[in-house]
Parts: structure tokens; sequence; C-alpha cells
């Protein structure tokens, strides 16, 4: 009889404020994990219980709470109380007498929750799920996040460092991973916290805090080196391996570090990130560089007092690719691994492997964790909404010269990705060749700024002859340089300012499909790479089900959308060569129409209907 336990991130109370998730485990593997936002359609679905991702795992093996062993969650109140007195004086700091009794009383009542009463909000939620409600365990914050990149990293000892805004009480901390286990080495404590101090400059751009981090990382390459701006925040903030950003950090969220840039900088905080000027081009990459150095230092400080040349990132700065770059590049350094899921969506991987062995976790390869959809159920209700579709016999190699035509494609397929990026089975592809493509897929699809880059998806056996230092990279968590001879091919690509990608490489196992497509690609033009980026549309969460996926085409500026073995065009776009088309006429209002239908997902060999 096999053995479940659920892992589970909540986003209420105690237990953070976004990002929340849930992964089922069966003999200690991970079966099937998604995040809220994909169920709930609000991004990072901020101060929400988990419960359809909860419902979800236990559908995918038609579990009840009575089958689960034990419910793990990856954060442990208890241990806020070692910076208790941080809590009390931020909240003497409200301002008004008001503001400061109830932000006082608040934070009285949240400790003592903390200390008498951990589980017992859960506890409800859960019961109003299914009970008896299994025995919980709690694990602390950053251990799950280090257990989340060491133990699938496939290394028998490393250096382990996670990253983030805050645990319960900590930001940064420095773990040795070996056959035991993790062991804390160092920690730097809240409110001397890398993510904070990422965000407030991320607020000052106007952009928002947990959000808007990645597309200031985009933006610091068009900067330049700017002494004034970096000789102000020097003066702000110590660097190295004892870094201290607390001046800009010491109150919890950006208003006091937002605050703080305005004055030493005489300039408001920008009101919306429409355009930047140079200034603010500076800013970004004064703080990425910054940012970069200190985690750099970190890495070399302790991988000598951890004696390994491997290294294990997570936390939501790990997220930053270019950060990612730099470690991997650095002297001290022979591997790396960086969790693919790095945020607070991650939580639930490490929290459930917490306690294994880690040389009996396999390593991470694929981390299509989600839900796929029955193909008949797919047929039937294109159908059933008269919208057209069609069924090459040689699908790859059809939408391969769509592609290299020009258009732009809609990519469902199989059991959806968890984490931030799209990894082949919801996608939106392209051809890699020309700046058109980008900026047609920016402007008409995406609906963002013109000047963001994408990334490409690349054979893994490609990855040597476009990239410096090329290697396997299957999770577009990490950077790397195009060799100066490719940068022709890979227009759509490559970052504008510096020459560097985000690749996603792709073995035949990895997604079989989604390899033929890009080695049909490849016999047709030579290149075998295609731009790839997530399927949504601005500010929405990645589509979960084919009705999502119908609903933006048709709401997009694509000429394709792929579902399984069946593909649907616009009107002006159908062509003459498909095997079979679908009866009815096509009718775009339909997919809008399609939208409020119910969907059940099921897991690879349920075989059970999309559709109730």
């Amino acid at each position: 009889m096999s053995d479940y336990r659920l892992a589970f991130k909540p986003a209420i109370g105690l237990y953070g404020q976004h990002d929340p998730s849930a992964v089922l485990f069966e003999d200690g593997t991970p079966v099937f994990g998604i995040e809220e936002e994909r169920l709930t359609r609000e991004k990072h679905a901020t101060e929400t219980f988990p419960t359809n991702a909860i419902e979800a795992c236990l559908d995918y093996r038609n579990l009840e709470f009575d089958d689960l062993g034990t419910i793990i969650l990856p954060y442990d109140p208890s241990l806020r109380a070692r910076i208790r007195s941080h809590y009390i004086t931020d909240a003497l700091r409200a301002p008004g007498l008001t503001r400061t009794l109830s932000a006082l009383e608040n934070t009285i009542v949240t400790e003592a929750q903390s200390r008498l009463a951990p589980t017992r909000q859960i506890e409800h939620r859960l019961a109003e799920i299914d009970t008896p409600v299994p025995p919980i365990e709690l694990r602390s914050h950053h251990r799950c996040h280090a257990a989340s990149a060491f133990h699938p990293s496939g290394f028998d000892e490393a250096l382990v460092v996670t990253i983030d805004a805050k645990g319960e009480y900590d930001s940064t901390v420095v773990w040795r991973g070996d056959e035991t286990g993790l062991t804390r080495v160092h920690t730097y404590e809240h409110p001397n916290s890398l993510g904070l101090f990422f965000a407030v400059i991320t607020e000052y751009l106007g952009y928002r805090m947990f959000n808007g981090e990645g597309k200031v990382m985009g933006l610091a390459p068009y900067g330049e080196e700017n002494p004034s701006i970096e000789r102000t925040l020097r003066e702000l903030i110590d660097v190295g391996a004892d870094y201290d950003v607390t001046e800009v950090t010491k109150r919890w969220g950006t208003g006091h570090g937002v605050s703080l840039l305005e004055d030493v900088f005489g300039r408001p905080r920008k009101a919306s990130p429409e355009e930047f000027d140079q200034w603010e081009k500076d800013l970004a990459y004064t703080a990425q560089k910054l940012l970069e150095e200190i985690v750099l230092d970190i890495v070399q400080a302790y991988s000598g007092t951890v004696k390994s040349g491997n290294v294990a990132l997570a936390g939501g700065v790990a997220l930053n690719c270019k950060l990612n770059k730099r470690v991997r590049e650095a002297t001290v350094v022979d591997d790396v691994f960086v969790q693919p899921v790095a945020h607070d969506a991650g939580l639930a991987l490490g929290a459930g492997w917490i306690g294994q062995d880690p040389a009996s976790v396999e390593p991470l390869s694929t981390v299509y964790f989600g839900p796929e959809y029955d193909l008949e159920a797919i047929e039937s209700r294109l159908q059933t909404n008269k919208i057209a579709y069609a069924e090459p016999d040689d699908l790859e190699g059809y939408v391969a010269k769509r592609l290299a035509d020009g258009a732009l494609v809609g990519w469902f397929q199989g059991r959806m990705e968890m984490g931030p990026r799209a990894l082949g089975a919801r996608s939106i592809l392209a051809d890699p060749r020309t700046a058109a493509s980008r900026d047609r897929v920016n402007r008409f699809v995406k609906h963002r700024e013109e000047w963001r880059p994408f990334a490409p998806s690349m054979l893994e056996e490609a990855a040597e002859e476009y990239l410096v230092d090329g290697q396997p990279a299957p999770f577009m968590i990490d950077a790397y340089d195009v060799r100066s001879e490719k940068l022709d091919e890979l227009e759509a690509v490559v970052h504008p300012a510096d020459g560097s990608t985000r690749p996603q490489t792709v073995r035949e196992d990895q997604h079989p499909r989604y390899h033929r497509l890009l080695s049909a690609f490849e016999d047709i033009t030579g290149v075998p790479v295609l731009l790839n980026t997530s399927f949504n549309d601005h500010g929405e969460p990645i589509v979960n089900t084919p009705t999502e996926a119908v609903k933006d085409f048709y709401g997009m500026g694509l000429d394709l959308l792929v579902l399984g073995d069946y593909v649907l065009e616009k009107p002006t776009q159908l062509v003459d060569n498909p095997d079979r088309i679908g009866e009815a006429t096509v009718n775009p209002a339909a997919g809008e129409q399609e939208s409020g239908t119910d969907e059940t997902a099921t897991g690879p060999r349920s075989g059970e209907q999309l559709v109730q």
C-alpha cells in the first residue's frame, strides 16, 4: 500500500502572503503539484488558502484525508519569537496613536497564536475540505527552501544558499548539504533581507513587490555604470559576505525604503512603469550589480567553509537568472543547481523532501507535476462549441512549418508545469530568428512592454553550439551568453543590451512531443530553437485548462492553438491541408462562451472526461 503525504503552502495568517501551492507525495516522490493561482486565476493568489490545489492533489489519486499519513506545512510559526522585539518596534512606529495601538494589538495576537495555537487556523480550513484532519507537521521556511534545492540536485555535498524576503525570522541562510541532510552554517536575520532590498528598488521603479522583480532584472542591462547612484546606495548599505541592508529594509514592506530612496535621490517614486529614462535604467543596473556582488561574496566566503564546489540555490531571489549566471561563472564553483520552483510555491516540494535521505531523491529533470486533459473530451467540447479544428497526420511537422512562416502559436500539451516558467506544456511559441517576431509577441500577444526580452527552448544537444559554456539547462532559471556567430539566428530570444539569453534545453525523454517539434523546426530552418514564453496574457497566471487556452487564443494575437493532437486556427488562417476539420464552422465568440464551463483535471492515466 502506498504511503501518501500532502505538503502545502498556505498564504494566510502565520504562513505568508503569496504563492500558495500543494504537492502530493507518494512513497516519498512528488506525483502531483500545482499552484493555487492556476485554479483561482488570480496572479500569486495572495492572502489565499490553497483549497483548490489541495483538492486537485487528492483527486489525482482519488484520495480522502483518511488516506494521508501526514500533512506538512513549510513554516514553523514558533520561530517568529526570535524577532518578536522587531515586530513590536515596527508596530510602535505606525503613524498615529490609533494605528499604533491597532498594529500593536495585531502583533500581540499574532505572536500568541504563533506560540499557543500555530495550526488552529489551518486545521479549521482543512476541516472544511474533509475530516478527520491528518496529523500536521511543521517545518521551518528556509529549511524547506534548502531541501527543495539540495535534495533533488544530484549532489553528494553542496553549499546551499536560500535567499528571499523573510522566513519566520531569517532572510538569507547558508547551509551545508551532505548525505546526512542539511546543517545551518550562517543566518542573516530579518530585516537584513536581500529580497526586501530588491523589492524596494522594484516598487521605487513603479512595479509591485513579489511581482516586478524579474522586470527590474530585465531592465538592468539597459543601464550603465552611474557613480552617483552607486555611491548613494553604497552609503546606505554594506556589501560583502557580511552584508547589511537594514537601513533600507528595517520596516516590513517597502514603504520605508521607497520613502528613503525618494529622499536620498531627490526624485519621487515612479508612478507607473511605462517608459524608463536613462537614470532609472541605471538604478536597475546598479541594484542588480550590488545584489550579484553580495551573493557572489557569500558563495566565495562559504564555499571553503562547506568544502564543496557545488552550489544549490532556492528562495524567491534565486529566480534572478542573471544572478545565477554570476554564481555559475565564479571560479570557486564547479556546478550549480537552482530549484526551478524557487519562490514560495516551491516550499511544498522541500517540505515533502525534508526527512528523507537526500540520496534517495531522484535528480530533478522536469517539473511537469500538474494536470493534463483527456483528448476525447477536448474534441467533444470543440465540436459542441462549434469551433473548427484540424488533426494533421504530422502535427509537429505542420506546426513547425507554420512557425517558420511566421505564425504565433499557443501550445498546450500534457501535464502542466509547476513554477513560473513555461517549459513546453503551456507555452506560446514563435520563430526565434528575427526581432520582428519578438516585437509581434510583445505587442499583439503578451500586451507588455516592448523592451522586455524572451527566452528560447532548444534541443539539448545544441546548447554548446549556441551558448558560451553551454550545458543542459532544462528549467529557464539560468542565463548564458550567446555565441557571437549565432546572434543573428536568435535575435528574438537574446537580450538586446547584453547578448545573453535564458534557455530551456530539451531532451526527448523530458518532453517527447516538444522535442519532435524543435527537431522539425530545425529540419525546416536549420535552427533547433524556438521562442518560448508562458501561455498567458499580461497579468494573468499561466493557462491551466483547454477552455482557458481557447479563451486566450481568441483574446490574443495568436494564429494557431495546438491542443494535444488538435489544431485551431483563426478564420483567415485556415489552410487546405489538415486531415480533419470539425463539422461546425468557426465561431470566435464560442471561445469566450466556453470559458464558463466546468472542467475536471485528470492524471496522465486516469481517462476521466474533461467536462462533467
